[in-house]
């Protein structure tokens, strides 16, 4: 496969109703210092 590098990374995927909930739980998880990747299905 030459030279890719895979590195193990782990999650949790977080249901909300829309956009507004998506963004009222990104804010209140990014002040307990997660990193965080907003993801639209």
């Amino acid at each position: 496969m030459g030279d890719y590098s895979y590195k193990e990374q782990y999650g949790v995927v977080v249901i909300c109703k829309d956009e507004k909930d998506q963004k009222r739980i990104y804010a209140t998880l990014k002040k307990l210092g997660l990193t965080l990747k907003v993801v639209v299905v």
